[in-house]
């Protein structure tokens, strides 16, 4: 989280050497960004604008729905206190989760808790909690029956089956040790973090995770990422050190001037137990950064998962997969480290999407105060232009951003783009900026061409409404053929927003289960071909901003009642291929099936 107000000072205390390589490094992403520009935009294409001319921006399509309590979702996020933030463990917490535990075809929703620098009263600590989705627009509490109850600073969630055992299992991280929630299959967990030598050191601050198969062996491994090396026996008051200070106020300290972490990797044994490989595999070799998000996703196409990390006040780094069961780190030759200008951002949530449907993978990432989010447009083969400017998605710098995701609401074949924002600073309601700590949810509408509009105005108060939000998921919780999401807001109750169709679009929503492959299917690519719409999507387990989205695919397909072609890549390397597929349903499709079977669970027609 850079402190712009005290940036300067913090190059003023660079040595010389340091200075000189900041300067030479920013002059070769700048060089090297210029060298390519988003296909569309090249091609001259005009945008695929929705209203006549001068008639301002076009109806969405859908109206959004604030549902959190009617749902039934009774929830409060702690982290630490609400009107000042002492020390940095404070600010950045907490991810959510859409996942269907008891595959019954429904999503389901796990909301992280964090603590208070003060011990609660004996039963009162604040603690996760699991809501199962009732198939009414309601959500029960089951936290106790599932065996999910545990209080502590809670970080991030993601989800994958790591025993192939058809249950999708929970990984939670902690500023502490972590948890590995096994799922037994009858709608309870149990926890083996240490048991699977998972569970990291309880002194060190984890934030990001993902499940990923990124040696192809059908067996799930993990990723994790790390924040701060950060200890309150010897931690800073605000205001004690020129970090420590925003904008005239004396605030919380860090990450600047705190010590940086890694990421580790930990790869699956196949017999319930994991081994730390972070250093053979060169994934731990990565010095100087503060982890926050991360996501996993093939960005050369060469069919091996890449892996990248939004890194808060440091370059951001993309781990190129070697194929061998190592990587390389790439995030500056590719463009992905810094801005445009060479500078270093404060990278916190991050998405991946062919926005574009060139079919080549796209990130967006979202940074603090004072800066704009990240488009990085792939020019194939991972080589990363950051297009925020002249794709429109630049408009709003006075937020911070956090959870963020690529999706379509209105079914049309387009991702737009959502994300959720929050000061890390309550001190800023004591003062009249051009910022505060409350902040609204930002919507971009994809207008094709490479193009977007900020449509946040239009979305009403379901998103302009101010708030405190971190992490965020995406899923079709009511399976009703529209994606929602959830929003786990720091120091309130959480936001469940529906999206509700105006317009007659078609779509169709995916759910693969592997068979030589991991059973979860993360990693496997699909490739959906309706009329002139081509997309591709992966599973993927992680994201956003310490959350995990729906594991199913989903695809708006426009006027399109029936697709082409669906092509599934799997990890395994067996392609699945379907035609003449019937939209507005949904699918189970496992691997290697010849034919993919419509399941029951949709309420929409078509």
């Amino acid at each position: 989280m850079i402190q712009r107000a005290t940036f300067h000072g913090v190059h003023g205390r660079m040595g010389r050497r340091s200075f000189l390589k900041t300067i030479a490094e920013a002059a070769f992403v700048s060089s090297t960004l210029l060298l390519a520009k988003p296909r569309a935009l090249l091609a001259g294409q005009q945008p695929a604008t929705k209203g006549a001319p001068g008639t301002g921006p076009a109806p969405l399509g859908y109206s959004i729905h604030e549902i959190a309590e009617q749902a039934g979702l009774d929830f409060l996020q702690v982290s630490g206190g609400n009107k000042a933030k002492k020390y940095i463990v404070e600010t950045t917490g907490a991810g959510v989760a859409f996942f269907d535990y008891d595959q019954d075809g429904w999503l389901d929703i796990f909301l992280l808790n964090s603590a208070t620098l003060d011990a609660p009263p004996v039963g009162t600590a604040p603690g996760n909690k699991l809501f199962h989705n009732n198939r009414d627009g309601t959500f029960t509490d089951v936290t106790e029956q599932a065996r999910l109850a545990h209080t502590g600073w809670g970080q991030g969630v993601c989800v994958g089956d790591f025993n192939n055992d058809g249950f999708d299992d929970l990984y939670v991280t902690y500023w502490g040790e972590n948890l590995l929630y096994r799922n037994n299959g009858d709608g309870t967990f149990t926890e083996v973090g240490r048991q699977a030598h998972v569970a990291g050191s309880p002194q060190r601050w984890s934030t990001g995770c993902a499940f990923v198969d990124y040696d192809r062996d059908g067996w799930l491994d993990l990723v994790v990422t790390h924040y701060v090396d950060f200890s309150l026996s010897d931690a800073k008051d605000p205001g004690s050190n020129p970090y420590c200070t925003y904008r005239g106020l004396p605030v919380m300290c860090g990450p600047r001037g705190l010590k940086s972490e890694r990421t580790m990797l930990y790869r699956n044994n196949r017999d319930g137990t994991f081994t730390d490989v972070s250093r053979q595999s060169g994934i731990g070799a990565k010095e100087g950064t503060f982890g926050m998000g991360v996501v996993v996703a093939d960005f050369d196409n060469d069919g091996w998962p890449d892996i990248y990390i939004a890194s808060d006040s440091t370059p951001s780094v993309l781990f190129m997969n070697n194929q061998d069961g190592t990587f390389r780190e790439e995030g500056l030759l590719r463009g992905v480290a810094y801005s445009r200008e060479g500078r270093e951002e404060a990278g916190m949530g991050v998405a991946v999407g062919d926005y574009d449907g060139d079919g080549w993978l796209d990130l967006l990432k979202t940074n603090f105060s004072d800066e704009s989010p990240n488009l990085f447009h792939n020019d194939g083969k991972a080589l990363f232009t950051d297009v925020a400017a002249q794709a429109g998605v630049n408009r709003q710098t006075h937020f911070v951003g956090w959870g963020c995701g690529f999706f379509d609401p209105d079914n049309d074949g387009l991702l737009d783009i959502l994300y959720c924002n929050g000061h890390v600073y309550p001190e800023l309601d004591r003062i009249h900026a051009d910022t505060a700590y409350r902040q609204p949810r930002v919507l971009y509408r994809n207008l094709g061409a490479g193009l977007f509009e900020d449509v946040t105005a239009q979305a009403g108060d379901a998103l302009t409404s101010l708030g405190t939000g971190r992490g965020c998921a995406f899923g079709d919780f009511n399976n009703d053929g529209s994606v929602g999401v959830v929003i786990n807001n720091q120091g309130g109750a959480p936001s469940l927003l529906q999206f509700k169709q105006q317009n007659a679009h078609h779509w169709i929503s995916i759910k693969l289960r592997g068979v030589t492959s991991n059973r979860s299917a993360i990693g496997a690519r699909v490739r959906c071909v309706a009329g002139t719409l081509s997309q591709i999507d992966e599973v993927r387990s992680g994201g956003s901003y310490l959350s995990q989205s729906d594991l199913r695919l989903h695809f708006g397909l426009r006027d399109q009642s029936v697709i082409d072609l669906l092509e599934i890549h799997w990890p395994s390397g067996v392609v699945d291929r379907m035609e003449h597929v019937r939209a507005n349903q949904f699918l189970h499709v496992a691997e290697g099936s010849t034919r993919a079977a419509a399941t029951s669970t949709s309420r929409a027609k078509e």
